[in-house]
């Protein structure tokens, strides 16, 4: 697989049924290793060991209702009370980053609300603080630690 923007870890892959698999903790279960689940498991990763995101706090595939169509957030990150604080939507690295990917995860957030929005390929990484009042986003110039949420 590609070398990321993303610190490296102990990745646990295995052969499952002849394709390669990837261990992903949050779900404890293994998934099959596409592009975007390699970037997924390095972002998830550099989220808990570098920005002190509790594991217990993100979400891996949650299904929200969106005009009546059933839609999946790549992750969600949760506050302490468990609402949900940022939507993070991974394509792959050779998926550039544009306003199409943009419109699909403020369309999810039309349901979940958030405070932020996180878009990475794994190459570049963008993210955003809504603000609900001026109807506006403002981006940041880093993924911020759990604690600064």
């Amino acid at each position: 697989m590609l070398e990321l923007n993303l610190p490296s870890f102990d990745i646990n892959v295995k052969k499952i049924g002849g394709k390669l698999s990837i261990l992903d903790p949050l779900r404890r279960k293994f998934v099959a290793l596409t592009p975007e689940e390699w970037v997924r498991q390095h972002f998830v990763n550099f989220l808990l060991r570098e920005k002190g995101y509790p594991a217990a706090l993100i979400a891996n595939e949650i299904q929200i209702d969106l005009n009546k169509l059933k839609k999946r957030c790549d992750s969600v990150v949760y506050n302490r009370d468990l609402s949900p604080l940022m939507i993070i939507e991974y394509k792959a690295p050779d998926v550039d980053i544009t306003q199409q990917v943009f419109d699909q995860i403020v369309r999810y957030n039309i349901v979940l609300k958030v405070k932020y929005l996180i878009v990475s390929n794994g190459l570049n990484h963008y993210c955003c603080i809504m603000n609900y009042d001026k109807q506006s986003f403002n981006y940041l110039s880093d993924i911020p630690n759990y604690t600064d949420l």
